[in-house]
């Protein structure tokens, strides 16, 4: 790999800045039913005829459960400092509550130690969206009685590594699982329509706080976060249809699981749609326990998003403009590539009183990758990709903007979701045939920003 100008080094993000790597359960570990763990919605989802583009399933994925200490070894040798993954809930309680299954709780206390032997600092999730699949036969995250469930899988979890981990991650992206599953009824567990997507945000958002009061009870110390997913929104005309479009496209993808957490409420006002919530869905105590002090907010920026009005699109009356309409660049999924709405983001969500600290929890992108003769992998797109976004936290970080650091995702080739095995996120590849692992030269472009060591 050639040696490219990079516009900073890793002094000008401080000494304390966190540099980590992020990967998931269900997309990595595979093991799908090994050692008593239960379904999640993904396995069944999975397992649909037609939900995954590539038709393939995760029931071996990255084989991370084998291949930990390998996979955790990777993320020390490229520089990074933080490993960021999850807990598989029905992995460690089969049937969501209830019987907990020691070998999975044995599974994660490995993956730990092992973090801990090398110097990765442990950052765990606790929900990455694979919702074991009995409660899903309850209703899921439409049933109120999942925050309780939650609840009790969280304390689970905390009295178990709470005294070897100290920074926790509540959920990862509310929007993305419950717009995508249980509204657009793309991902798992394929539910369609507002009946459902409503009920679901409000569950999540509750579980969202009553989970980091959990873990706050239970690990002393701990330093607790939750991940949202976030795109800068930009009204594709100046008119006052595409302005107010853009508020309300801004309320539904960048605040409604924000503001409640910050004691703000649902933003109701500027997305009206979500006073049905409080009219049908909430009690009137719940009011008082949507809000949670967190340490950071995670801020997961992948792409701006163009919208205008669209008086035939029900209900939100907001149309995207696609990327591809716009002469702008793209990523293999067709993501347009701006660093500038990460800045964005990063300034938007600190403008927020009650926001202490931020730290960009994933960033990456996906790109048709193929190893050349001889198994190296020039991704520069990806490494250009990281550069900009990169470029982008610096900036906001000169401006006094607390982000305190930066995840990549992510770190090996892994299943994404409904998309399957096609879009390549990671550092290393993967060739999923024999589980070989092959740093990219973006994975060398790391470890030469992180230790200074030029790759071979």
């Amino acid at each position: 790999m050639q040696k490219m100008a990079v516009p900073f080094t890793r002094k000008d993000f401080g000494d304390d800045f966190l540099w980590g790597v992020t990967i998931s359960a269900f997309q990595n570990e595979g093991a799908f039913s090994a050692d008593g763990k239960g379904l999640s919605i993904w396995d069944t989802f999975s397992s649909r005829k037609g939900k995954i583009k590539d038709k393939s399933h995760a029931q071996i994925a990255c084989d991370f459960y084998n291949r930990y200490t390998q996979d955790i070894l990777l993320a020390k040798l490229l520089g990074f400092s933080v490993f960021r993954f999850s807990l598989s809930w029905s992995r460690i309680m089969p049937k969501g509550t209830g019987a907990v299954n020691q070998a999975g709780i044995d599974f994660y206390h490995r993956v730990i130690d092992a973090c801990l032997e090398l110097g990765l600092e442990p950052y765990v999730t606790l929900y990455h969206w694979d919702l074991p699949q009995a409660l899903e036969h309850k209703g899921g995250w439409c049933h109120r009685g999942v925050v309780f469930a939650f609840e009790e899988f969280v304390r689970i979890c905390t009295r178990e590594y709470g005294n070897k981990v100290k920074h926790w991650i509540v959920m990862n992206e509310p929007f993305g699982f419950t717009a995508l599953g249980y509204m657009l009824g793309v991902h798992a567990p394929g539910k369609f329509g507002l009946s459902y997507f409503l009920p679901a945000v409000h569950h999540v958002t509750l579980a969202q706080a009553e989970g980091g009061r959990v873990v706050r009870e239970e690990v002393p110390g701990a330093v607790i976060g939750t991940s949202l997913s976030c795109s800068r929104i930009i009204p594709y005309t100046n008119s006052e249809s595409d302005l107010l479009a853009a508020r309300r496209a801004d309320a539904l993808f960048n605040r409604m699981f924000l503001e409640p957490a910050l004691g703000m409420g649902y933003p109701a006002a500027d997305f009206p749609l979500l006073k049905r919530i409080e009219r049908r869905y909430a009690l009137w105590r719940d009011w008082d326990r949507l809000a949670f002090d967190f340490d950071f907010i995670g801020v997961q920026n992948y792409f701006p998003l163009v919208v205008k009005y669209n008086a035939f699109m029900p209900v939100v009356k907001i149309s995207e403009v696609k990327a591809r309409y716009r002469n702008v660049p793209v990523t293999g999924l067709g993501w347009e590539i701006n660093g500038d709405g990460l800045y964005e983001m990063l300034k938007q969500f600190a403008a927020y009183d009650q926001v202490k600290k931020l730290i960009v929890t994933e960033g990456g992108a996906a790109f048709t990758d193929t190893p050349e003769p001889g198994g190296r992998i020039h991704d520069t797109a990806r490494i250009n990709y990281f550069q900009e976004y990169l470029a982008a936290v610096l900036k906001a970080k000169k401006e006094g903007i607390p982000v305190d650091g930066y995840f990549a995702w992510t770190l090996t080739d892994n299943f994404e979701w409904a998309e399957g095995y096609r879009a390549r996120f990671g550092l290393v590849y993967t060739n999923f045939d024999t589980q070989q692992r092959i740093i990219k030269d973006s994975g060398y472009w790391f470890r030469e920003l992180l230790t200074g060591t030029a790759p071979g």
